[in-house]
């Protein structure tokens, strides 16, 4: 089996099972008093919209705007660490297409980003992918903090939540061996590909150039010039992270009764869901949220799917939007500089 076929069923699969989530997420949604049929459901999620306040709605894209520049601006710190010379505009444009092809290939993005900026100024991949790395690591510590954080002030609500998820009837300990089992079966099977790889002198070199560009851009991080500044960038993007979640709520009738805590738990699990490896989040978002917002506040199943299928829908237009017109104008540059050269 070639690898570009290995790669198409990996898609395949990727895709199928979102579609799967969608589907199963979908049944959930009980139209009661007018049919449940797929258009009694489609009503019910084009009315959902009709209701949400579009004020807040229109201030939660400005606001993802305004994070995504930030966190534009943090990479742009960790690529000058990393002795390369690149302006806001040419990462925060590498960025948004990185965001769009997310929405295509699972964690494509963190690769398409870096050939973006690779097109805008040659910044080399490997260089690159390193500060990106740096990038989510970042993003992770940042989560289990908030994770934490959930956790802590929410302790009673989230742990019934997780106890409610159909896991068979294991107890907790159980649950937590079954998780160990498949997290330590996929680091031997990552092992064995990487030492597979290592035997071959072709492949070898390739991957001692990459760490080598791997370690230039990991090693940004301890060449930042201002760390107080990236510091704060970074606490400002998970904070606008937040808000933008609390502004949604607002915008829906059925969520704009919770409090803060609420905002933190639903941001929680919907940062869980939103780091499978689905396009852009999609199906794991639209079954785990969902049935997180009904458990735990006692919201309406059916209000809490359709408040999850428009949030997503509305989060997925803003990136196709500013993503395309990225591309556009990266396209655009690009020919430029070679036209110029």
């Amino acid at each position: 089996m070639t690898s570009r076929l290995r790669s198409y069923l990996q898609y395949l699969l990727i895709f199928g099972a979102t579609i799967f989530l969608v589907w199963f997420s979908l049944q959930g949604l009980i139209v009661n008093g007018t049919g449940n049929s797929y258009s009694d459901k489609w009503n019910y999620l084009f009315n959902t919209w009709q209701l949400a306040d579009k004020g807040w709605l229109m201030l939660m894209a400005g606001t993802t705007i305004v994070s995504h520049l930030i966190r534009a601006e943090r990479w742009r710190i960790l690529l000058q660490a990393a002795k390369s010379k690149t302006t806001l505009h040419e990462s925060f444009l590498s960025l948004l297409v990185g965001y769009l092809v997310n929405l295509v290939i699972p964690r494509g993005g963190e690769i398409s980003r870096c050939y973006n900026l690779q097109q805008l100024n040659k910044t080399p991949l490997e260089v690159s992918f390193g500060t990106v790395i740096v990038d989510r690591v970042l993003d992770v510590i940042c989560l289990l903090f908030i994770i934490g954080l959930a956790f802590l002030l929410q302790t009673e609500k989230l742990l019934g939540f997780i106890d409610s998820l159909a896991m068979g009837n294991s107890s907790g300990e159980s649950k937590m061996l079954y998780l160990a089992l498949i997290g330590g079966a996929a680091l031997v099977i990552g092992a064995g590909v990487f030492w597979y790889l290592w035997q071959k002198p072709t492949l070898r070199e390739k991957i001692q150039k990459i760490l080598r560009g791997f370690q230039q851009g990991l090693l940004s991080i301890l060449k930042l010039q201002s760390p107080g500044l990236f510091i704060f960038y970074t606490v400002v993007i998970w904070a606008l992270y937040f808000i933008m979640s609390y502004m949604v709520m607002l915008a829906f009738p059925s969520t704009s009764v919770l409090g803060l805590g609420a905002v933190l738990s639903i941001f929680a699990l919907g940062s869980i869901a939103m780091a499978a490896p689905t396009p852009g989040g999609a199906g794991t978002y639209h079954t785990l949220v969902p049935a997180g917002i009904a458990f735990l506040y006692a919201i309406p199943l059916a209000d809490a799917i359709a408040f999850v299928f428009v949030f997503h829908a509305w989060q997925t237009l803003i990136v196709i939007l500013a993503g395309a017109i990225s591309l556009l104008v990266t396209s655009f540059l690009s020919k430029r500089r070679k036209s110029m050269s």
